[in-house]
């Protein structure tokens, strides 16, 4: 059986080539030194059904503004550029999901599950004081994306693989690297490089799982993305606090700046926001 490199099979799905051309507007803007406020305003402006989904956002009860933003141009002041680019990139893949259902997965609990990896991993940054709170939901939600193409690409090989690593109680990456060439992380960080997506996101994607061995600039990134994906999946197992707490390798904690103690805060704060952001961003 011929071994796949991430790149291949990125290139091999079609239906996540490119993100909609309104992001690479907005994105474009975002990148140029000399735009304003302004022109981002008009630009998302420009798009009623992003304008719509935007507003919609950030007048829910999970972004708890202290009164209502009924313009772009206010939401974008607000919020700021950064900000209103990274939930422009989550609303634009949300927006990719729609009519994508490969072999073998079940695409709403993908979903569900990825949106609360990017709820744990918004929680975690801000209650580790970390910032840029928008684009820790955005890694989050992009994480496990290299999985969604695996299963695009070659369903009943990245089956096998998640079949044998319940089975034998080993880690999925391993076997995903013994059986298909390359792990879900390998391929998530490909899709983002192919997206042109900023180099820092996909470097966190790549060392999700030993966050530890990464750069130092990407160090924290990586390490909230890997306590998301073990919390979400200890969470869907229904573990209590201190078995989930066992589960995380301990190197993790100080690369983000919190205790195993706050896990139940963590976990609580995330479940209470899950059905919100899960309608908010439903594909």
């Amino acid at each position: 059986m011929a071994m796949r490199s991430a790149e291949t099979m990125v290139a091999r799905v079609a239906g996540l080539a490119s993100l909609p051309a309104v992001y690479q507007r907005v994105r474009a803007v975002v990148d140029d030194p000399v735009s304003s406020m302004t022109d981002l305003a008009q630009v998302v402006a420009e798009d009623a059904a992003l304008t719509l989904r935007l507003l919609h956002v950030v007048n829910s009860v999970y972004f708890g503004m202290m009164s209502r933003v009924d313009t772009v141009s206010r939401a974008v002041g607000v919020l700021g550029m950064e900000a209103v680019h990274d939930i422009v990139l989550s609303t634009s893949v949300a927006s990719l999901f729609k009519g994508m259902n490969p072999a073998n997965m079940n695409m709403t609990r993908f979903w569900s599950r990825s949106l609360l990896r990017a709820l744990l991993v918004r929680t975690a940054a801000e209650l580790a004081a970390v910032g840029e709170l928008e684009r820790c939901f955005v890694a989050g939600l992009l994480a496990d994306l290299g999985h969604l193409v695996m299963y695009q690409v070659e369903p009943e090989l990245a089956e096998r693989a998640q079949l044998r690593a319940e089975a034998e109680n080993q880690p999925l990456p391993r076997l995903e690297r013994e059986i298909l060439g390359c792990d879900y992380a390998e391929v998530g960080a490909a899709l983002m490089q192919r997206w042109s997506l900023p180099p820092r996101m996909g470097q966190a994607i790549a060392a999700q799982i030993v966050p530890q061995a990464a750069a130092e600039p990407v160090r924290r990134d990586a390490a909230l993305l890997y306590l998301a994906r073990v919390m979400a999946e200890a969470m869907e197992r229904k573990l209590d606090n201190a078995a989930l707490a066992a589960l995380v390798d301990t190197a993790v904690w100080p690369l983000i700046g919190l205790k195993p103690a706050e896990l139940g805060s963590l976990r609580v704060i995330a479940q209470m926001n899950h059905a919100e952001v899960v309608s908010l961003y439903a594909p």
